[in-house]
């Protein structure tokens, strides 16, 4: 029998004060402790939380990641620029339609990047406020499920960040609306593991993102720069310097 074997690497830091951010990173790790210690999953998957993420760690990752994972809410554009840095060393994008993603996904086609998730509708339930986390977790089983991992003593020794997870996405109705999310994400994401298994087709979807990373280089940037906003022309300094 034949295992694919992922390594799934998170890394961050968490300001002093910011307590949400100092949970999620104590859940993880405790996930990380619960994955990596059971006997019946061994050595098929590993979580790893990789410390104090900095410029020289990210020239580590990066060449080695083979997904760019992009969730950031639809309309908040915080995927940053690490998703163009993974796209230009060849990781395949899986991605909510926000910020560069959408630049990634005009640039390679819709048939190698995977999208998923809310877009236009964000708008609509900001403006009606009718968005119901309650309502998800009442009909989904499955959310339901993990959602109580985090406050039923499955996930051991995050009794207090476990209930400020739990609580931040029912009790204050899941402001960035993950759970309307969470189900399509499930589903790119299998899809993407089964595509992971074709090496053929993972090849040339990695090729081709390394290929068409070029619209977000620094140079090209300049140029549409000047061309766009400072509207200047390029000077000659090899004429510059002949005169």
């Amino acid at each position: 029998m034949k295992f694919i074997l992922f390594f799934k690497k998170y890394s961050a830091k968490a300001a002093p004060s910011y307590t949400y951010a100092k949970s999620i990173i104590k859940a993880i790790n405790e996930v990380a402790n619960l994955i990596n210690q059971d006997a019946t999953i061994n050595d098929r998957m590993k979580v790893v939380f990789l410390e104090n993420y900095n410029v020289s760690l990210a020239e580590k990752i990066i060449p080695a990641a083979d997904v760019s994972e992009q969730i950031s809410l639809a309309t908040k554009e915080a995927s940053g620029t690490n998703n163009m840095k993974l796209m230009a060393n060849g990781a395949v994008t899986m991605a909510t339609m926000d910020g560069a993603n959408v630049e990634i996904r005009a640039a390679v086609g819709d048939e190698n990047i995977y999208t998923f998730g809310l877009t236009e509708e964000v708008y609509r339930y900001y403006e009606q406020g009718n968005y119901s986390a309650q309502a998800i977790y009442d009909q989904d089983p499955v959310i339901r499920r993990v959602l109580n991992a985090f406050v039923d003593g499955t996930l051991p020794n995050i009794q207090r960040e476990g209930q400020e997870i739990f609580d931040s996405l029912l009790k204050y109705n899941d402001e960035f609306f993950l759970l309307k999310d969470f189900t399509p994400y499930c589903e790119v994401q299998a899809k993407l593991s089964q595509d992971y298994l074709n090496r053929e087709k993972w090849q040339k979807m990695s090729l081709i993102n390394t290929a068409k990373s070029g619209i977000f280089s620094a140079d090209y940037t300049v140029q549409r720069y000047a061309d766009n906003i400072w509207q200047i022309a390029p000077v000659d300094l090899h004429k510059e310097k002949r005169n």
